[in-house]
């Protein structure tokens, strides 16, 4: 079940909110952590039970690490929390490159990945390290502890929601009609990015890929590409975000308009901020940071990159991926740090290298990744065609709302209009969520069934 889905926004959802208001505070809670748990049968059947478990050793382990306050109990239940990652998403992936180097023949495991077990495998990992720093408290009701790991607007993608940030909430939140209005706005803007940019952007990646291929259509597939990411996590977060603020939890933002950066350096500050400040918190700063000398700095950078490009995905390119950021932003941090200030060029810059890496992002097999960079330079490839000039043509406007939402132009314009002539303002912003709304469940009830990119994480 996925928030764009016709299940989850005419059945599942008004269901539980009817369900959710209608009862006392006091079981609030449990209905949530029921629901929630139905919302994972229905996308995940076979490991329903792996996250129980995940829930209960973990909770355990935090009870352990509070009342004993020995680090070997963190270390076990990290050793625990990382196995159970590794054999589910890198297994198959290590024996193939094994089998690879060695000319061995070591038959695979069947392994399914299970739905979203990199997110809330990371918000156990937070949670048993904050309860050992006496950042927060353990908890001690399952119930509740397993309430915030299988909360279902953040469950699957994100974002990585870390305990200490919402324990005050899972216990005495405060719904508000102003709040569940602000979580409605936030969800229309999320589900709008998903289903009239996302996916539209993916239908015509596939069909420009089927064509006779140019420079200028390996160009339009790149920023499709970098697009489609985009708009679809970040609209996946903008729902979770909504979402949680409908039931009275106020999650910390995932993105903040990384497209508009001018450099890298800030791009990763704000494009999945939650994953960035994990390995920043939890990785980067307990190997000592840039507080070392510029060895010790640097290699703390390509650990959390490497970490950084196999959570992602168990294939090469992300790791790729990984190190072609570390590059770039070592290369920042020493050498053009004093060059990158605001600026076109800066932007530009920062831009170009932004659609490469979703570039290295999205194609997996290398092989196909080389051609790509070879049709992209003109190797054995026409400048443009005939399809290519029609693709442009059928995909100008999508690529123009595409740039346009790369910053926060819409929402600065309602705001100043609101601030201006408060009634027209209000107005306003009713039409422009009632007509994206619209508009959205227009497409949902027409359109096919298109996952979130960051489920296979």
């Amino acid at each position: 079940m996925v928030f764009s889905s016709p299940s989850f926004l005419f059945f599942f959802l008004p269901i539980l909110l009817l369900l959710y208001f209608l009862s006392p505070k006091k079981i609030r809670n449990y209905i949530l952590l029921i629901f929630s748990l139905v919302f994972y049968f229905f996308g995940e059947k076979n490991y329903t039970l792996l996250l129980i478990f995940s829930c209960f050793i973990n909770y355990i382990f935090g009870l352990l690490i509070s009342k004993k306050q020995n680090k070997k109990y963190l270390v076990l239940g990290l050793i625990v929390n990382i196995l159970i990652l590794f054999y589910f998403k890198y297994f198959n992936f290590f024996i193939n490159t094994f089998n690879n180097i060695f000319n061995l023949n070591i038959n695979f495991i069947k392994v399914i990945l299970p739905l979203g077990i990199s997110f809330f495998t990371f918000q156990n990992i937070s949670y048993l390290i904050d309860v050992y720093r006496k950042d927060t408290e353990a908890q001690k009701n399952f119930f509740l502890y397993s309430t915030y790991i299988t909360l279902f607007p953040q469950l699957v993608a994100g974002p990585i929601v870390r305990y200490k940030d919402i324990n005050n909430e899972l216990k005495n939140r405060k719904e508000s009609f102003e709040l569940f209005c602000e979580g409605v706005k936030r969800f229309i803007i999320g589900l709008s990015k998903k289903i009239l940019i996302a996916d539209i952007l993916y239908g015509m990646c596939i069909s420009i890929n089927n064509s006779n291929m140019s420079v200028l259509s390996y160009i339009l597939v790149a920023l499709m590409y970098t697009f489609q990411i985009y708009y679809d996590f970040s609209g996946y977060s903008d729902m979770a975000i909504g979402l949680g603020k409908m039931f009275g939890f106020n999650f910390k933002e995932n993105f903040d308009y990384p497209l508009i950066s001018s450099s890298i350096t800030e791009f990763w500050r704000r494009w999945h901020m939650s994953l960035s400040s994990f390995f920043r918190d939890y990785v980067y700063i307990p190997l000592g940071g840039n507080r070392v000398s510029n060895f010790k700095c640097i290699r703390n950078i390509l650990v959390v990159w490497c970490l950084t490009g196999l959570w992602h995905g168990a294939d090469w390119n992300f790791i790729l991926w990984g190190f072609y950021f570390f590059v770039i932003l070592i290369i920042e941090k020493y050498f053009l740090k004093k060059y990158l200030k605001t600026g076109v060029l800066s932007h530009i810059y920062t831009f170009i290298l932004i659609v490469i890496s979703f570039v290295i992002f999205n194609i997996t097999d290398l092989n196909e990744l080389l051609l790509f960079f070879k049709g992209i330079i003109g190797i054995n490839t026409k400048l443009i065609n005939f399809e290519s000039i029609y693709y442009l043509k059928n995909s100008i406007i999508i690529l123009l709302i595409s740039i346009i939402g790369m910053g926060p132009f819409i929402k600065d314009k309602i705001k100043i209009l609101k601030g201006k002539i408060s009634k027209l303002g209000d107005i306003i912003e009713i039409v422009y969520y009632s007509f994206i709304f619209i508009l959205s469940i227009s497409a949902v009830i027409s359109s096919s069934f298109n996952p979130f990119i960051y489920f296979r994480f």
